[in-house]
């Protein structure tokens, strides 16, 4: 098999893990992501058009630090970042999960 690829059976644990997962997860509104957040998001993109990881444009107004529903963090303007979402879905997600792990 070549470096990189996933067998059949990991393929299938990984979706049932991520099946689990969005059973388990508050949807996009009661996570906070609202219209108010739409408008607050695009007003951000405007000021700040370009990923500040590749310098493509912005397509996301990410949050450095995880809000996991604190609404002080998750409005606070000082935590938001532009990304592109090649940067947003790939990196940025790694490195949350790196963290994750090494956070009691």
């Amino acid at each position: 098999m070549p470096h990189g690829t996933r067998c059949a059976c990991e393929v299938k644990r990984a979706r049932e893990r991520g099946a689990r997962h969005d059973r388990a997860r508050p949807n996009s509104s009661q996570r906070g992501y609202t219209s108010a957040w739409e408008k607050a998001r695009k007003a951000f993109l405007r000021r700040h058009p370009r990923c500040a990881m590749c310098s493509a444009p912005a397509t996301v107004v990410d949050h450095r630090i995880p809000h996991r529903g604190d609404q002080r963090l998750f409005w606070d303007q000082d935590n938001w970042q532009p990304l592109c979402a090649h940067h947003h879905n790939g990196a940025k997600q790694r490195m949350e999960r790196r963290a994750k792990g090494t956070t009691p």
